[in-house]
């Protein structure tokens, strides 16, 4: 069954190319199809275009249908197009003519923009919370390594002291940024497109405002024009905000892999959450965070294959859009995985002991040590030159008897700060 078909039949071959695998990924949104129709079987009601009784069993219908896809027992079969001409063949099998008016005053277009926007209303929520959770557990292994030295690198190069509660926080302040654009992308979904039907409205005498506050959106697309052109919009900001929050999985990952290498040897994992080698029986890999990594990069390309599908097309509807809907619910799905997987295996992070005394170190402290000239007197210029020609001539001792006195306040300060911070999203 197809929601256009006419006297005609279409040629195989071209319907199942069109077709695709809509089948498949249309049973993500099949909930949000069901709720946006019962919404509005009641806003056809209210305005006296079908009746109270035609509303009353269409909703009956539909009910049964939500439970039937709450119960996984809800399938589209092959003679179907879509999860639209699904629900729409059973509404008019169990209830004949009453059933055929569900699509009164609205078009397949409007149809799915309001059920996709459901569903990324609901997910990108269910994500912002799994973001939190991981939150919570960086802010918790903040306060339990506060004072754990953890060597400060950069360009790869020993650079100054730091710790791992500064390391922990770090990335849970970084998760803020996340969120905060993930807020900003979920007031931008929550706007009802229901009524803008195929991009220009509808002569029926439809109530927009009803349907918006039956599906609990914060506000109306007032426009039906800009309410087609979310179309694309929406799927290129989602996956830019999850591209974004992919990336700071991606190299907190990175750290977790280069810090398990014997080179470093800061970290470890229990073996249970490694894996090993067919011929190195000394290997024990970070596998979870390596592929973490690479899921990461996975989802930070989505982005750019929205960006590709949808750019210079003309306002209206064009069938390209069809193909924004499986790379978005697959990164939404795989975005949820990474950050389940991840909160699961960095709560049993086992953090080693450091020896400072190793060689390597050897130049960790000389900012300290310049910076105790410089409170002894000294102008800052002249405390790095002694220590520089220090280093230089092989004459260099480092003082480690003041060593990072500055981490345990700079944790101390920014961790309050931070909670505070993601208390007000």
């Amino acid at each position: 069954m197809k929601l256009w078909k006419k006297q005609y039949d279409i040629d195989k071959i071209i319907e199942d190319f069109t077709v695709g695998n809509d089948r498949e990924i249309d049973l993500y949104i099949a909930k949000y199809d069901v709720i946006a129709s019962k919404a509005h079987a009641k806003m056809l009601a209210s305005t006296g275009i079908i009746s109270t009784e035609e509303a009353q069993k269409l909703l009956v219908v539909l009910d049964e249908l939500l439970l039937e896809i709450e119960n996984n027992s809800f399938i589209i079969e092959s003679d179907f197009e879509d999860v639209h001409s699904k629900i729409e063949f059973e509404l008019t099998k169990r209830l004949g003519v009453i059933g055929k008016k569900i699509h009164t005053a609205r078009s397949r277009n409007d149809q799915v923009l309001v059920a996709l926007q459901l569903y990324y209303k609901d997910e990108i929520q269910s994500i912002i919370k799994l973001v939190k959770n991981l939150f919570d557990t960086l802010i918790s292994l903040a306060g339990q390594y506060k004072e754990k030295l953890l060597p400060g690198y950069t360009h790869l190069q020993v650079a100054m002291p730091s710790s791992f509660g500064l390391w922990f926080s770090g990335y849970a302040e970084t998760l803020i940024d996340d969120m905060e654009l993930l807020h900003a992308i979920l007031k931008i979904v929550d706007q009802n497109p229901l009524g803008s039907a195929a991009g220009y409205g509808s002569s029926f005498p439809i109530d927009r405002k009803f349907t918006t506050k039956e599906l609990q959106f914060n506000t109306l697309k007032y426009n039906v024009i800009a309410a087609q052109m979310a179309r694309g919009k929406n799927e290129r900001l989602i996956t830019n905000s999850l591209g974004n929050l992919a990336n700071t999985l991606a190299k907190f990952s990175m750290d977790i892999c280069l810090y398990m290498s014997q080179n470093f040897g800061f970290i470890s994992f229990p073996n249970e959450l490694t894996t090993g080698s067919s011929i190195m029986p000394h290997k024990k890999n970070p596998d979870v965070f390596e592929l973490i990594r690479g899921k990461c990069n996975q989802i930070q390309s989505a982005q750019t294959e929205m960006l590709l599908l949808a750019n210079n097309l003309p306002s209206g509807y064009h069938r390209d859009f069809q193909l924004l809907k499986e790379t978005t619910i697959k990164t939404i799905e795989n975005s949820k995985t990474v950050l389940n997987i991840f909160n699961y295996s960095i709560q049993q992070i086992i953090v080693k002991d450091i020896d400072i005394n190793d060689e390597k170190y050897k130049y960790l402290f000389t900012v300290d040590n310049i910076n105790n000239l410089v409170i002894g007197g000294k102008p800052f210029r002249e405390a790095y030159q002694q220590i520089s020609t220090q280093i230089e001539e092989g004459t260099y001792v480092p003082d480690t008897s003041k060593k990072h006195t500055h981490i345990g306040s700079i944790h101390n300060l920014c961790l309050k700060e931070i909670e505070a911070k993601a208390a007000k999203l």
